[in-house]
């Protein structure tokens, strides 16, 4: 018997290469605003900035009207550019998020081996609506996942329990044991999945951390050395071994 029968994964990060979305969508609507160039440090001060609103949103410290708007409004003024361009900026930013669509590892192709093994796979999201559901459309993973729960449609986003306690609801899913959800953000998707009582596993490719679940030396931020998941992963082909049933 399976040990897990419901696969939760995030999206951007995970089964999505979020960072080369972004710098597409940026660098795209700096030509349409005629803000100029846009070199990698700068994309790396805004994602800096976007990751520490993110953060302020999952403490639940802003709401997401107030973080998508600000993090632009911040990133200009930094940048010393017009801050009066940052509402429409964003605006347009959200669907131009799902014109890149570049796949993690092989996430397609092990999404698709899971689903033809009988496993329910449910996409876990937080997001706005427009840019979620464009990006799940173009690469064609609204084909592959049974469920969809973008934070945005939901009301709630990761890592809260009210999150994952509409997704049980809404799956008519009692046994939340058989349950597995995979994402790169301790924070939000680790958090989230210790706030639902499941199984975690840590999607890090880039080996940022380590932790002792994994049987490594454990070395978390303080902040986070209580975001311990189940499993510790460097590549989604990994996956496969933890199922047990999947050729990796």
């Amino acid at each position: 018997m399976k040990k897990y029968k419901y696969l939760l994964w995030d999206i951007d990060g995970t089964v999505l290469n979020f960072a080369e979305a972004e710098k597409m969508a940026i660098r795209s609507l700096f030509v349409k605003y005629e803000l100029g160039e846009c070199s990698d440090e700068m994309l790396a001060r805004y994602s800096a900035i976007n990751a520490e609103y993110w953060k302020k949103l999952e403490r639940k410290e802003i709401t997401r009207e107030e973080l998508l708007v600000a993090r632009f409004r911040d990133f200009f003024a930094l940048e010393g550019l017009d801050v009066s361009k940052a509402e429409a900026f964003n605006k347009d930013y959200q669907p131009a998020l799902g014109d890149t669509v570049v796949f993690c590892d092989d996430s397609y192709e092990i999404l698709k081996q899971c689903k033809s093994k009988g496993y329910i796979l449910v996409a876990v999201t937080n997001g706005t609506a427009v840019a979620q559901n464009k990006k799940l459309r173009n690469s064609h993973l609204d084909q592959v996942f049974d469920y969809i729960f973008i934070s945005e449609d939901v009301g709630y986003d990761k890592p809260s329990k009210e999150y994952f306690n509409y997704v049980w609801k809404s799956m008519a899913i009692e046994d939340t044991s058989k349950a597995l959800i995979i994402g790169d953000s301790l924070t939000s998707d680790i958090l989230g999945g210790i706030n639902a009582g499941i199984d975690t596993c840590w999607y890090n490719p880039d080996g940022k951390k380590t932790c002792s679940s994994a049987g490594n030396t454990q070395s978390l931020d303080s902040k986070d050395d209580n975001i311990i998941p189940n499993y510790e992963i460097h590549n989604l082909h990994e996956v496969c071994g933890i199922l047990g049933d999947i050729m990796p």
